[in-house]
Order: C-alpha cells, then sequence, then structure tokens
C-alpha cells in the first residue's frame, strides 16, 4: 500500500510556512489523541500518521528532501527508515519528540502517556564519501563512530545496584507534579514536570562509579551503512537509533549520514544523466572513426559519422545513473570537440595551406542555418538528434 501524501495528511498547501504546518498537525494531534479515542486503532494509526508528516514538514532539510524526492528521500539508509517513517518509533516517542505541541492540554509536552518523560539521545552527523561507480550500484559501508553508548557495568540504569533505583518519593513515579492554584476565576490546575527526577519517575540513591550516574559512557561503535544506488552529493539520510545513547535508559539519536560526491576524472553528473567531452582531430571527425568513450562500469564504443560537426552531441541511453530508489537510468550525453594543435611543422603547415582554399574545406551549411550549441542541447534532451 503506498503512503499517503504528507501536505495531504496534514491538509495544508505545498506552500505552507511553518507556522500553517504547525498548527495543522496541532488540530490532527488533539483530535486524534489516544486520550480523546480510548482503544479506537483507527485514531491511533491517523494520530501516528500525522506526527510522521510534522516530523518531515517541520524540518527544513527533510522537507526539501521530501519535496525533491518523495517519501524515498526521506527514507532510511540502511533499511531501517528515518525518523518515523521507518515504524520504529512508538506513541511515547511521538509524545517525547513533539510533546511541547500539547502545552498542558494532555500532562504536559516531553512526557509519555504514562507521564514519565522519555529522554531522547542526540543524533549523530557523518560525512561518508562515495565514487560514481558506488554511486551508480550502491555501496555497502564500514564505518566507525565515536559516540555515547549505554553503559555496560550498569546496563545504562546509571545506579550502582539495582536496588538503588528508587521510585520518586516527590512525584511518586509519575514524572510530573500537579499544582492547584487560586485565581479570581476560581482554582487552576496545572501539571509540571518533576523537579526532583526531572520527569523520569525514578531517582538513584547510589549512583554508578563507571558512568557517574549517567547510564551513557563514551565508546567506538562499528556499522555497516547500506547506501542505495542514486544518492546525489549534498543528500542526507538518516538512521535510526544509530546516534548517542540517551541517559538512563532512553531513546537513541539518529546518525544522519550527508552525502559526499567524488569527482569522477573524465564524467561530470547533471542529476542522472552523465556528460563526456570527447577531443578528437580533425581527420577523425572529417573522415568518420570509432572511439572509446568511458562509462561508470567500463567503456562503450561509439560511431563518429564522416563530417560530424564540432559541438555535436551523441547520446548513449541508459549509460547514465539509476534514480533514486527509482527504475530509470540517465543517459550519458558525449560531446564532440575538435582538437587544433597550437603547434605545427613546417610540412604540416605548408599540408594544410594547400588545404586552405580547397571548396570542400570552405564553410557551408548546405543553405540551411547552422544549429546553435544550445539549440543541439535542447533537442538531445527531448529526444531529438
Amino acid at each position: 500500500m503506498s503512503k499517503r501524501d504528507f501536505y495531504e495528511i496534514l491538509g495544508v498547501a505545498k506552500s505552507a510556512d511553518a507556522d500553517e504546518i504547525k498548527k495543522a498537525y496541532r488540530k490532527m494531534a488533539l483530535k486524534y489523541h489516544p486520550d480523546k479515542n480510548p482503544g479506537d486503532k483507527a485514531s491511533e494509526e491517523k494520530f501516528k500518521e500525522a506526527a510522521e508528516a510534522y516530523e518531515v514538514l517541520s524540518n527544513p532539510e527533510k522537507r526539501k528532501r521530501y519535496d525533491q524526492y518523495g517519501h524515498q528521500g526521506v527514507g532510511g539508509a540502511s533499511g531501517g527508515g528515518g525518523g518515523f517513517s521507518g515504524g520504529g518509533f512508538s506513541m511515547d516517542d511521538i509524545f517525547s519528540q513533539f510533546g511541547d505541541i500539547f502545552g498542558g492540554a494532555f500532562g504536559g509536552g516531553g512526557q509519555s502517556r504514562g507521564g514519565r518523560r522519555v529522554t531522547k539521545g542526540t543524533n549523530l552527523r557523518i560525512k561518508v564519501k562515495l565514487t560514481l561507480e558506488e554511486i551508480a550500484s550502491g555501496a555497502e559501508k564500514k564505518i566507525k563512530v565515536n559516540k555515547f553508548v549505554s553503559c555496560k557495568t550498569c546496563n545504562g540504569s546509571g545506579a550502582k545496584t539495582a536496588s538503588a533505583v528508587k521510585t520518586c518519593t516527590t512525584c511518586r513515579g509519575t514524572g510530573h507534579v500537579t499544582r492547584v492554584t487560586s485565581t479570581f476565576l476560581g482554582q487552576m490546575q496545572t501539571t509540571a514536570v518533576c523537579p526532583s527526577c526531572n520527569g523520569e519517575g525514578q531517582t538513584v540513591t547510589d549512583k554508578c562509579t563507571t558512568c557517574r550516574g549517567d547510564g551513557i559512557t563514551r565508546d567506538e561503535e562499528t556499522m555497516t551503512l547500506n547506501l542505495p544506488a542514486g544518492v546525489e552529493d549534498g543528500m542526507q539520510m538518516s538512521v535510526s537509533g544509530k546516534g548517542n545513547a540517551a541517559p538512563r535508559g532512553g531513546i537513541n539519536g539518529d546518525l544522519i549520514v550527508a552525502i559526499e560526491e567524488i569527482e569522477h576524472p573524465e564524467l561530470k553528473r547533471d542529476g542522472i544523466n552523465l556528460y563526456y567531452d570527447a577531443y578528437l582531430n580533425f581527420a577523425d571527425v572529417a573522415l568518420g572513426a570509432q572511439i572509446e568513450v568511458p562509462l561508470v562500469d567500463g567503456k562503450a564504443k561509439v560511431k563518429i559519422d564522416e563530417g560530424t560537426q564540432s559541438g555535436k552531441i551523441l547520446r548513449l541511453r541508459g549509460k547514465g545513473l539509476p534514480e533514486l530508489n527509482g527504475y530509470h537510468k540517465g543517459d550519458l550525453l558525449v560531446c564532440v570537440n575538435v582538437f587544433t594543435p597550437q603547434k605545427l611543422s613546417k610540412d604540416e603547415k605548408a599540408m594544410i595551406e594547400k588545404m586552405r582554399d580547397a571548396e570542400n574545406f570552405k564553410p557551408t551549411t548546405g543553405g540551411k542555418k547552422e544549429k546553435s550549441f544550445f539549440q543541439r542541447m535542447k533537442e538531445t534532451f527531448t529526444g531529438g538528434e
């Protein structure tokens, strides 16, 4: 089943600004909030769907990738999915990340359904360099990342022993405290994060000596990234849960992978199309020849017809790059350039002087106006020659 358009889910136009998107999400979230629709699975799914849409459209970088590539542009780099799109987030995660959207309407921001605050580790950002060959076929990259991981001594609890973890006496394990104040309008009830346990609902009486009660330590992790074919320079991909670990058993952050394309020595890229400048001597274009041009996965032989003009563009269909998560492949466009020697011997000059005034060496268009370089480029893209 194909996924719905994120703008359609929130009921906003593609030109909507950040405030319009936030207001639309809040309206949807309040309408389908689990506390207002207990036991209603359909409402819960719509609530998650709205959260996924907001998670992408509220982030300028993710929104730009989504506008350009659709759902594939915000998918995971290793099959796990990015953000909520990988399905790895629970309802508690949504409340933790977007709790501030609801304000005090459902028990305060940054809290899970049970009231306890669910902390999330920070995201990590790395740069991965790829050759054009790796971009064409997809690549598996093993990387080492220095990051915060769950403390092995205390299993991330931050406590020296299991008995050192106690239920917070201030909030009685709920993670929040409720205050009632009297105003001229009557009594007002407000809910806030518990100041004693910072919303976690638990306190540690005897801290782990390794992590000093944080539940996380620095370590190096080796991981494998499966990068899809067709990625572009500057593109960012999110790997859910591979960022820094959160203190005391929270949710791991994400790993943001930025793609850096290594320039190819001969081929130039424009989207899914590739370009190659072929430099030929006068004899080759005048008499015709067969030349070899580079591909990302080898070489191809190309026929140069007799009398080919400098600037002619030859198209090799399907010899470009694949679309990201698609089935279409671009083309290789070969631009013919005639090489003019800068130094000639006395005999060479004499030979060319004899040809200078020959009838066949006089520029002619055969009664037709010669097409400009830009016209030829346009015809190449529209399928003409």
